[in-house]
Order: structure tokens, then C-alpha cells, then sequence
């Protein structure tokens, strides 16, 4: 069951009635209060949450699930208004799993839907990191490009690992220096941006599977 959470009934409809369309259950909400009230007795699978909703707000709901050991799973797609970059970056901060910049369209949003489920799928112990063939294997520490191994930092290395492990989510660059340097790193602001150039560098046709989020960070793209 996925759930719609917008006050405005015929953005609302058609995204319910698009993610029907694709098998998919669905369920509309008009307020984070009645959204709310419903998660007492069911809990979806994923939520479209509009951060401009009356009364309170998609990025408090954001924080309740978020705070809440019984929700905290529940994977987010926030829907933004253009232009509200820091919308896009709060939300991510808290947790959400990606975003929406309305005015959106339904194919995109079933996409974006379909790949944050399968992201967030339970996952079994894995040993190694895919797309395509660029490959990290864990147990061994490395790193191989179509069989060709690729030396890089010890920084480079985590970098890599942490956008193979949730490809196509988007990480602000303050997550990533709260996750790859540590929340009390004090130094050049550009030491994220070297590390992410010469990591593309070394990954040859690979590296442009980095993609720049204009101010918000950086994500990495699945490849084939």
C-alpha cells in the first residue's frame, strides 16, 4: 500500500489513480492529521509526503516518522516546490529516500517510485557492490572496473561504498562529511568536491555515473 499525502484533491487523484494504474495499492490523505490518525492502525509502504500541507507540515511528519521506532522504515519520497532547495535539503537531512520537484509528472513519479522500493528491499548479507561492471568487493577492501583493478584512498573508497550501497539516493554534502570525515571535521570546504573529481577520474566511464545535485550534493546513478 502506498499512500498520497497532498491537500490538493486533483494532484491527490491522479496520483493514486496512477499508482493503481500500475498495480499498485493506494491510498489518499488530504492532512498529516488524518495521515497520522491512519498510521494507529496500518503502516504503508512507502509515502509521497507534500511538504506544503496545512496545519502540520510533510517535513514535521517527516521527523514524527522518523523519531518513531515503528515508522522510522517507512521509505519517503517528500514533494518539493521548484526552487525550494532548501526543502530538498532538510528533507534529506531527516531522511527522506528522495524527492519530487512539482510540477512533476506521473511517469516520473511511478519511476521514482519503483526505485526507491526496490532500494529499500530487505537486504541479505552482501560481499560486494555493483553496477555494471564496476564492482567493490568487501571482504577484500577493493575496487574493479570491467576486471581492471582501481587503487584509491582510503576516502575515495568510502565514498564509493556509500553511494553503491543506495544508488540513485541523493546525499547532501553534509551527510557526507558526517559519514566519510566525522561530524567534528574542520577544514577546506572543497575536500568533499577534490575527493568527488578524482574519484570520478579514476573510475574512468564509471565516474559520470556521479552525478551533481545543484545545491543539494551528490548521488550515484545505477549503471548497466
Amino acid at each position: 500500500m502506498i499512500w498520497c499525502v497532498e491537500d490538493d484533491a486533483s494532484i491527490r487523484d491522479i496520483e493514486v489513480y496512477a499508482l493503481k494504474s500500475q498495480g499498485n495499492e493506494a491510498r489518499g490523505f488530504e492532512t498529516g492529521t488524518d495521515f497520522w490518525d491512519a498510521l494507529k492502525t496500518e503502516v504503508p509502504e512507502l509515502v509521497i509526503l507534500d511538504v506544503m500541507l496545512p496545519g502540520t507540515d510533510g517535513v514535521e511528519l517527516l521527523k514524527r516518522l522518523k523519531n518513531t521506532p515503528a515508522l522510522s522504515d517507512i521509505p519517503v519520497i517528500m514533494a518539493t516546490a521548484k526552487g525550494t532547495e532548501y526543502d530538498k535539503v532538510q528533507s534529506l537531512d531527516i531522511g527522506a529516500d528522495d524527492y519530487l520537484v512539482k510540477p512533476f509528472g506521473m511517469m516520473e513519479m511511478l519511476s521514482r517510485v519503483k526505485a526507491v522500493l526496490r532500494r529499500c528491499q530487505p537486504k541479505q548479507n552482501i560481499h560486494i557492490l555493483q553496477t555494471g561492471g564496476l564492482v567493490v568487493h568487501l571482504d577484500e577492501h577493493t575496487v574493479t572496473a570491467d576486471g581492471a583493478r582501481i587503487m584509491l584512498t582510503y576516502k575515495e573508497y568510502e565514498l564509493l561504498k556509500l553511494f553503491l550501497s543506495r544508488p540513485g539516493i541523493v546525499f547532501t554534502r553534509e551527510q557526507l562529511f558526517a559519514q566519510i570525515w566525522g561530524d567534528d571535521y574542520v577544514g577546506e570546504t572543497r575536500t568533499l568536491d577534490m575527493h568527488i573529481r578524482t574519484l570520478r577520474q579514476k573510475l574512468g566511464s564509471y565516474g559520470t555515473l556521479i552525478e551533481t545535485v545543484r545545491n543539494v550534493g551528490y548521488r550515484m546513478e545505477a549503471g548497466k
